[in-house]
């Protein structure tokens, strides 16, 4: 972050003795320092208009900081990639499977809420993407009402400001928002209980999904996130759920990484559509831990390059 800041204040586009201003062309010596921000390649002229924009985001951050009285660099920076461990042994997902059922004893067992950590990649067409991680608890009462709860935090920078869709920087654990709803007794998918049998589990995901077709692979990752963000499985919905995945057959096991919450999982990765996703799965349980989803290709007119996180999310018990 620091040497982020570093080229941030070098690149300040109107200095006070230059002849620029924030909506006219940068000079070179600008251009150059927010192209290696920004883009990592080289500046194109006639883009002036553009970078100003991308500096009157970084001014209003720090006018944001000086006003509050904060010294401390909010948490804007992007998640790097999950990295695989290189001396660690692919586990295929059958074998998971297989290992999950095995030991689904009924504990834990199947709550309705949700606990999630996300991170997901702002974007737009005059803006630099920025990242922005929340935490968001939903517990459901008695009555079948529920209050949600979203927190602006990262774990990744504990006591650090954050970066809210709002453009507005907060402190850390800074409430969202906090709602509750009134009761709901649909018994459709996603809010009827999941079933523990693969088969029904399927036709479960494509009722939650909205589909009248099979689901493809990255269709059924969708689904399970829909899952995911409704309920917290039990070990025997665990189980069912990795039975599913082991037999859609386009998981690639790739080995072990560690996810953004410090927990240790299988990782298994499936392309599509520009896009690469990471399903993160505890070695002993099955239980899905995370899914990440990063770009495979470049998308300069977002200032997006390969291998960027576009979003993670990482469920809790």
């Amino acid at each position: 972050m620091a040497d982020e800041l570093d080229l941030l204040r070098n690149a300040n586009p109107v200095p006070t003795d230059g002849p620029h201003y924030g909506d006219g062309p940068l000079d070179g010596r600008a251009e150059q320092h927010l192209a290696r921000l920004m883009r990592g390649g080289t500046p194109r002229r006639g883009r002036g208009r553009m970078w100003a924009l991308a500096a009157a985001v970084v001014v209003a951050l720090v006018s944001a900081l000086m006003l509050s009285g904060r010294t401390t660099a909010p948490a804007v920076a992007a998640p790097r990639p999950l990295v695989v461990r290189a001396d660690t042994t692919p586990v295929i997902l059958d074998t998971l499977a297989a290992r999950a059922q095995a030991r689904a004893d009924g504990s834990p067992a199947l709550r309705k809420g949700t606990h999630v950590q996300s991170w997901s990649l702002g974007m737009s067409d005059d803006e630099p993407p920025v990242t922005l991680p929340e935490e968001r608890l939903v517990r459901w009462h008695a009555d079948d009402s529920h209050t949600e709860v979203v927190v602006a935090t990262d774990p990744r920078h504990p006591g650090r400001p954050v970066l809210t869709g709002e453009g507005e920087v907060v402190d850390d654990g800074h409430v969202l928002s906090r709602r509750t709803y009134p009761p709901s007794w649909s018994d459709a998918p996603p809010q009827s209980p999941p079933p523990r049998d693969p088969g029904r589990l399927r036709a479960y995901l494509s009722e939650a999904a909205y589909s009248r077709t099979d689901l493809s692979t990255g269709e059924l990752l969708d689904a399970v996130a829909v899952l995911l963000d409704t309920w917290t499985l039990g070990d025997r919905e665990s189980a069912a759920l990795a039975r599913l995945l082991a037999d859609a057959g386009d998981l690639r096991p790739v080995g072990e990484v560690t996810d953004r919450l410090g927990r240790r999982g299988l990782a298994y990765v499936h392309d599509r559509n520009g896009t690469r996703e990471m399903l993160i799965m505890d070695p002993a349980t099955g239980a899905v831990l995370g899914l990440e989803t990063t770009f495979t290709r470049a998308q300069p007119e977002y200032g997006v390059k390969a291998g960027d996180v576009m979003a993670y999310r990482a469920w809790m018990r």
